[in-house]
């Protein structure tokens, strides 16, 4: 789930930058402490967005930079348990396949893809159902649930895994055609009951 998180903070002015607009400086200082971090409790920080530099500041005693108290926004993905996402699948490998949500790739374990025996062709990257001929390749596009989360220390990216295997999950096509056969299926019973009350 992407959202906006508002912090408070206290940012490094160097000397080289004085002279220049604060708010500008600023920008960039929280976004070299902030962008492309990996956090337990703040996800995937993807952007900041919005700062606001206090106009005063501290000098400490042996650093020519200024310290400032900074507001700011974040625009951060943070994965939760159960949610259910959509995405595109990046790549293929014989345990399964990798799929774009967000900022990360999550892995989809040929184990929770469907309920059918699957072999990878590595040849044409794809993965195949025996039974069902259902294909799964890259840039497909797919909807999957959330079933475990370790965004890890810093430093890690972190790792996310999902399941295509509960109904209405797996591949958007697969999705549609299973909604389209049960259209089907429901407009068939009232004719069939309309049918067993003439006889």
């Amino acid at each position: 789930m992407f959202k906006l998180i508002t912090l408070e903070d206290t940012i490094r002015i160097p000397p080289e930058t004085f002279g220049k607009p604060l708010e500008a400086v600023g920008l960039e200082q929280v976004k070299a402490k902030y962008e492309g971090v990996v956090d337990e409790e703040l996800g995937y920080v993807i952007a900041v967005t919005k700062v606001n530099v206090s106009q005063i500041g501290k000098i400490i005693p042996g650093d020519g930079a200024t310290y400032h108290k900074v507001a700011f926004s974040l625009l951060a993905f943070y994965p939760k348990i159960q949610e259910i996402v959509e995405g595109e699948v990046v790549e293929i490998a014989d345990f399964g396949a990798f799929v774009r949500i967000g900022p990360i790739d999550a892995l989809l374990h040929v184990s929770q893809l469907i309920d059918d025996f699957i072999s990878y062709d590595e040849k044409q990257g794809v993965l195949l159902g025996k039974e069902t001929k259902k294909k799964l390749m890259s840039g497909d596009q797919v909807r999957v649930r959330i079933t475990a989360v370790s965004l890890g220390r810093a430093g890690s990216s972190g790792k996310i895994g999902v399941t295509a295997r509960q109904p209405f999950l797996g591949k958007l096509e697969w999705i549609d055609h299973d909604v389209q056969k049960l259209k089907e299926a429901s407009e068939k019973k009232p004719l069939e009951k309309a049918e067993a009350a003439k006889k």
